[in-house]
């Protein structure tokens, strides 16, 4: 048995699909894993389905008013407790196996920080229209550039190493999306593993949360400035903490 990891995961009036992502998730994961749900304060009884599971490996945090996507996961990162923490989405289905092969990755290498991998894409009514994520995105790189340009770093198919946590919190409000936050810090502080299988199926549908529909350039632009700017300041940041962990550990 490997060690314990934790599912993070965010929910916002999902009870749709809830149901069937969750029986997913409990059927591949371990007895000693945990997963995080913070409730967006959900109105469609999401957060009383949960409730009534009665499963012990469900730890529930609900927001007493909606505070978006990006503040959700937030919290749940900072709630879970194990080294390796995957993000999950309400509405997609893991794949039986998903747990081992991350969990592999991580600890074949040491300095990895991200493992992610592809995903199969499913419609409303689980019907799949496409076989591989990455293939829309011309292919996963690792590298930070090629995803300033086109991001690769899709939440549901992640898992980070609790290190990176530490260096990526808190979020910074102005940021894009907290999965590319994470991949693209990860791949500037340590090593990105892909895995070319699609380790789950990734839902897009009229009620996503995340935008499927095309950005103005205007906006793209402004985010990746957001984004360019957040990672400058906290790189100066780090650099100030390690000086002053060094001057204290003289």
């Amino acid at each position: 048995m490997t060690s314990p990891v934790s599912v993070v995961m965010a929910v916002h009036n999902g009870r749709q699909f809830l149901s069937m992502q969750v029986t997913s998730l409990l059927a591949d994961l371990q007895p000693q894993d945990e997963i995080i749900v913070v409730d967006d304060a959900s109105t469609d009884g999401s957060h009383e389905w949960l409730l009534s599971l009665g499963e012990p490996r469900v730890r529930l945090h609900r927001n007493t008013t909606n505070q978006g996507v990006r503040r959700s996961f937030e919290l749940g990162l900072r709630l879970s407790t194990n080294d390796i923490v995957f993000l999950c989405d309400q509405d997609d289905d893991w794949l039986p196996g998903k747990r081992a092969a991350f969990a592999d990755a991580f600890n074949r290498d040491p300095d990895c920080v991200v493992v992610i991998s592809d995903a199969q894409l499913i419609d409303g009514d689980s019907r799949m229209f496409a076989n591989s994520f990455m293939r829309t995105r011309g292919g996963f790189r690792r590298g930070f550039w090629a995803n300033f340009y086109r991001n690769r770093y899709l939440g549901c198919a992640m898992a980070v190493r609790r290190r990176l946590l530490s260096a990526a919190l808190p979020i910074p409000t102005y940021v894009p999306m907290h999965d590319m936050w994470l991949g693209m810090l990860g791949c500037l502080l340590g090593r990105v593993v892909y895995l070319p299988e699609p380790w789950l199926r990734y839902r897009r549908h009229a009620s996503n949360v995340s935008p499927s529909s095309r950005q103005s350039w205007w906006r793209v632009l402004t985010w990746r400035m957001n984004l360019l700017r957040a990672v400058t300041m906290r790189f100066a940041n780090l650099a100030v903490r390690r000086a002053r962990e060094v001057i204290v550990g003289l």
